[in-house]
This record gives structure tokens, C-alpha cells and sequence, in this order.
């Protein structure tokens, strides 16, 4: 079996939908890949996307973009898998569960079925359990089977601060962890702006109100679902982040689902935690420092992911079938 071709040269995006095509024109204009493939159920879909993209291209940098077959995945770098089930107002991402994993089941096992041996980036909702899914059915390393997780949440808590406190976002340095929903836990105990913490950089005013601050967080999808039907340019763009860490072997460190083995008494569950990111993947899960409050949240949040998969049938410790 052929093995990926060399990270930057082709990537594959398995669902053309709002999210997997922005993100294909997002991964064109940042220039990442030599080649992106589109793939669909909906094969007109994935033909007018990719002519749409390529008359786009003639005005950016060379790349080869066209709809193709799990076959053109074989020797692709990273295959992003984006199809899954869609929420429609204030649903839940738990809610489509059930209609996500035997999507993400058929695209995982499309993509190993024809070789591919590269790097799983899921975007697919509820992606924490989609992650564990395609962990599961890939028989990939966990390293190379990655969530967009809370990438896209630190961003959106990032630049909420940004605005509360007149500074620019690159300046705040703070995770959101654990469900990329709405158990999701902001970690105020280690944030940082301009090196201080939250208080210290808001004194002689008070800080933002903390709760306030949490909840604009975890609700900014639904009310950005509720005026467009969905969401898509701010989770491609985490998607690109995180393809260029990878491709350009970056040792990044971001906040992405992966496969929990004990930390905080939490195993066999994927959900966000601060990752170093390189060509290999993930190289490392780190631990952040956390109150005792917060610690305690993560592990409530674990457990719901666990109880919403334990409805669908993907039990922690239990491959599904």
C-alpha cells in the first residue's frame, strides 16, 4: 500500500456542504496544498463546488482543485471529514448524534478501504463522539485522528475579551476545554492577558463578569445559526489552523479533541485539551493548570459526552461495530 504523499501536497475534503466547501477555499487562498480533492455523496455537488473553487483559483496561487472518489484520498496528507449531521436553530450538536456517526462511519471507512493512511481531521458534529467514531473505525493512531474540538470557542472567547477589555486578541492567552457544546469549560484560572491575569489587566475597573463571558461563548453558534441557518467561515478557519500546523510541522500548541487515557480520571473519550500539533499529529496532550471547580467541570462535561454515546451505542471502552 502506497503510503501519504509528503505534508502540503494533497488534502481531501469529504463533504461539500457550507463547512467543507469554505474550507476549501480557505485552504486554497492560505496556499497549504499543491492539490484538494472534494468528495460527496452528492457527486453534482462536489463537481459545481470544485468549479466554483477553480474559477476562484485562476485568481490566487496555483493548486489543482476537482471533485473526485475515495481513490484520490488514498494519497492524500489529511483527509478533513465534514459530513455528518446538520443542527438547524437551537438544536443541540449532541442532538445529532445518532445521524453523524453512521455518516462518519461510512466516510472512515470509505477512506481506510482505499488506502488512505494519513491524518483524520474531523469537523463533523457532536465532533467529540465523531472523533472517538473515527478513531475507532480507522485503525489509525490516535495521534493521527484529530477534532477541530474547542479551537474554534478559545477563538470566540479570545476576541470576546479582546472587545471587554480594549486589547487586541492576540494578547489573550486562554482554552476553552473539554465538549465543544455546551458543557464546554472556559479555564479563567489560567488566562492570561498581556501576561497578567484576567483581573490584574482590567484593574483599577472590574473584570468582565466571568459567567457572562462563558455563556456569550457557548451560545455564539446558536445565535449565529439562528440568523444564517449555520455556521461555517469561523470552524474552516479553525480548520485551516490546524491543517498548517501540521503541514508545516509547527509543534503548535491548540486546543483540539483527542483521545483521553487518564487525564483528570477521564479515558477512552475524546474531547478538548491543549495539544502540541506537528506533521506526526498530535505530540503531546498537555494539562493546564485548573482550579479544582474547573477540573471538576471537564469531568462533568466527559460525562455527558459519555452519556450522550452511551445512547447512540459508542460506550467508552466499547468499539463500535
Amino acid at each position: 500500500m502506497t503510503g501519504p504523499n509528503p505534508s502540503g501536497s494533497r488534502v481531501a475534503i469529504v463533504g461539500t456542504g457550507h463547512v467543507g466547501a469554505t474550507a476549501a477555499y480557505a485552504l486554497m487562498l492560505r496556499a497549504l496544498f499543491r492539490e484538494i480533492v472534494l468528495i460527496d455523496s452528492n457527486a453534482d455537488l462536489a463537481r459545481a463546488e470544485a468549479a466554483d473553487l477553480k474559477d476562484a483559483n485562476a485568481l490566487a496561487r496555483p493548486a489543482r482543485i476537482w471533485a473526485g472518489t475515495y481513490a484520490d484520498a488514498r494519497t492524500a496528507s489529511i483527509a478533513v471529514v465534514t459530513a455528518g449531521g446538520a443542527t438547524h436553530g437551537s438544536q443541540s450538536r449532541l442532538s445529532v448524534a445518532g445521524e453523524s456517526a453512521k455518516i462518519v462511519t461510512s466516510c472512515v471507512d470509505e477512506l481506510i478501504g482505499a488506502g488512505f493512511a494519513g491524518i483524520i481531521l474531523v469537523a463533523a458534529n457532536p465532533v467529540d463522539l465523531m472523533s472517538l467514531v473515527a478513531f475507532r473505525r480507522s485503525g489509525l493512531p490516535s495521534s493521527h485522528v484529530i477534532g477541530t474540538g474547542t479551537l474554534l470557542d478559545t477563538n470566540r472567547l479570545r476576541q470576546e475579551l479582546a472587545v471587554k477589555l480594549g486589547v487586541s486578541a492576540w494578547a489573550v492567552e486562554g482554552f476553552v476545554l473539554g465538549e465543544h457544546g455546551d458543557s464546554e469549560v472556559v479555564a479563567f484560572s489560567s488566562l492570561r492577558v498581556g501576561g497578567l491575569s484576567m483581573k490584574a489587566f482590567a484593574s483599577p475597573s472590574p473584570e468582565p463578569d466571568r459567567s457572562e463571558i462563558a455563556r456569550k461563548v457557548r451560545e455564539a453558534a446558536y445565535e449565529i445559526a439562528s440568523g444564517k441557518g449555520y455556521t461555517s467561515f469561523g470552524v474552516a478557519t479553525a480548520i485551516v489552523r490546524i491543517c498548517e500546523a501540521i503541514v508545516r510541522d509547527e509543534h503548535a500548541v491548540l486546543p483540539v479533541s483527542t483521545l483521553l487515557t487518564g487525564q483528570l480520571g477521564i479515558g477512552d473519550l475524546y474531547l478538548s485539551l491543549p495539544c502540541v500539533l506537528g506533521a506526526g499529529g498530535i505530540e503531546r496532550v498537555l494539562i493546564p493548570d485548573l482550579s479544582s471547580a474547573e477540573a471538576e467541570a471537564l469531568r462533568r462535561s466527559a460525562a455527558a459526552l459519555a452519556e450522550a454515546g452511551s445512547s447512540i451505542g459508542i460506550d467508552p471502552g466499547t468499539p463500535t461495530s
